[in-house]
């Protein structure tokens, strides 16, 4: 059975997109809907309700998932369940690499050095928000002020740190960068907030999953079942 993590795809059946599309909130939900239906476009996990609990990873049980429209329907973020039984496949969002042909041209060389860099270190580097979401469906999504947001699976601290360095050092003409460095598929944190948490200038910080967020002070507790080395 499929483990579920952050910024996971799905692609749900026919007859999940004619069930809810049946139950629409309203005209514009309903069209948005339908177009995701048409062009066989994803939807993606979300946090996981308290409701359904461990139900979420079992066979039967419901899995909470979304999706963010494009600027045609002013972003609207729309949330529906699905049951897993209901999910075609799963599927992950583009590597970054994929952007690159999406970015301004001055943009585009600082990029690439960037997926180099990446790459090099060993870890794999996604796009998710707003840029995930137009390299997915070719829609508009991005705004002006949008940031580019990665997500990047690390292993231990050590990885994390030089990341998190390498992400604070980066500099992209007319762009910035965010996101989040994730521990074991679901553990996940603010590169950001680990470079300043690692640094001495906070005593905890803020730990996603998908069952919730926590404020964590420690290694230990930001990945649990893991060796981690500080």
């Amino acid at each position: 059975m499929t483990r579920l993590h952050r910024h996971q795809l799905v692609h749900p059946s026919p007859a999940a997109w004619e069930r809810l599309r049946a139950g629409a909130r309203d005209a514009v939900e309903r069209e948005c809907m339908t177009l995701w239906a048409a062009r066989g476009l994803p939807l993606v996990v979300t946090q996981q309700h308290c409701d359904a609990g461990p139900a979420a990873d079992s066979t039967a049980g419901g899995i909470a998932t979304g999706l963010s429209a494009p600027l045609r329907w002013e972003s609207r973020r729309l949330g529906v369940m699905l049951a897993r039984s209901e999910v075609l496949f799963f599927d992950e969002f583009p590597v970054a690499r994929a952007l690159t042909k999406l970015l301004p041209a001055a943009a585009r060389p600082a990029w690439d050095r960037l997926c180099r860099s990446t790459a090099a270190d060993g870890v794999q580097s996604r796009v998710y928000g707003s840029y995930g979401w137009q390299a997915l469906t070719g829609m508009a999504h991005v705004r002006a002020d949008s940031d580019v947001d990665l997500w990047v699976g690390v292993q231990d601290a050590a990885q994390a740190d030089t990341i998190a360095a390498l992400l604070a050092r980066t500099e992209i003409p007319g762009l910035r960068l965010d996101g989040e460095l994730i521990f074991d598929g679901d553990t996940a944190v603010s590169w950001r907030e680990w470079l300043t948490w690692r640094a001495g200038g906070s005593r905890s910080i803020l730990v996603k999953t998908l069952s919730g967020s926590r404020l964590a002070s420690d290694l230990g507790e930001i990945v649990r079942d893991m060796k981690v080395a500080a």
